[in-house]
């Protein structure tokens, strides 16, 4: 079944990575622009539509660009284990129970950014793969690798017997951020605002790490703490 996602750099890096559009909506009444030059290059079916059409076909700030696309690919996690280069320490992120597609999209650029190897999210209570996810990823939907799996709790004791840590992120009975090594292969576990990561979930990680607060907040948004760790994991294992 075709989807669609929208926006100037998410359409933009579709023709950069020569994904495939099957059509592309164009607002109506504007100049040509630098990405229907590109579409026309790849021989993309352009469709010049109205405004209020756009809006029908997408719920957002489409900038007037519209894609229509194949459903996104997933992968098995042998095929996200697999594609980590030869000497490259594995960073892996696994959502337990987030359902929001703007922190989805948000893990999965800041994934991009750390040279991430991939995301795991649940076929059930979790968000999956769409436009909004695609626009708030600005085009990481596209290079990161992303698993969608039945059993969570299976799924990373099957990364542990492949050598990987299971570190989860929870306020209780953990240590903070900054105080482990992360020199091995890890999989950072986050959980829903709010509720967190679920307790069979907890009873697998090898440790669990928290985030130091301030103030009566007492959380931060799931993709901005995992930005954070991922980013404290990053200075870890590539120092100045």
């Amino acid at each position: 079944m075709p989807k669609y996602v929208y926006g100037k750099n998410v359409v933009s890096n579709l023709l950069k990575n020569n994904g495939e559009i099957l059509n592309l909506y164009v607002l109506e009444g504007r100049n040509p622009s630098e990405i229907e030059k590109k579409a026309k290059d790849r021989r993309v079916n352009i469709r010049t539509v109205s405004r209020k059409y756009l809006d029908k076909l997408v719920d957002g700030n489409h900038q007037g660009y519209v894609a229509e696309i194949r459903e996104y690919k997933t992968y098995s996690i042998d095929e996200i284990t697999d594609s980590v280069p030869e000497g490259k320490l594995p960073l892996i992120v696994a959502l337990d129970g987030v359902q929001d597609p703007h922190n989805l999209g948000a893990v999965l650029r800041t994934m991009a950014c750390v040279g991430g190897d991939g995301v795991i999210i649940e076929k059930d209570r979790s968000v999956s793969l769409n436009g909004t996810v695609a626009k708030v990823s600005v085009g990481a939907i596209d290079t990161i690798k992303v698993a969608q799996v039945t059993n969570l709790a299976q799924t990373l004791r099957k990364l542990k017997e492949k050598g990987y840590w299971v570190v989860g992120t929870d306020m209780d009975n953990a240590l903070d951020y900054r105080q482990p090594r992360y020199d091995v292969p890890i999989v950072l576990v986050i959980g829903a605002e709010g509720t967190g990561i679920r307790r069979l979930t907890s009873e697998i990680c090898d440790y669990k790490i928290k985030l130091p607060m301030e103030g009566d907040i007492g959380s931060l948004n799931a993709s901005v703490a995992c930005g954070i760790i991922l980013y404290q994991i990053y200075s870890q294992r590539s120092p100045l």
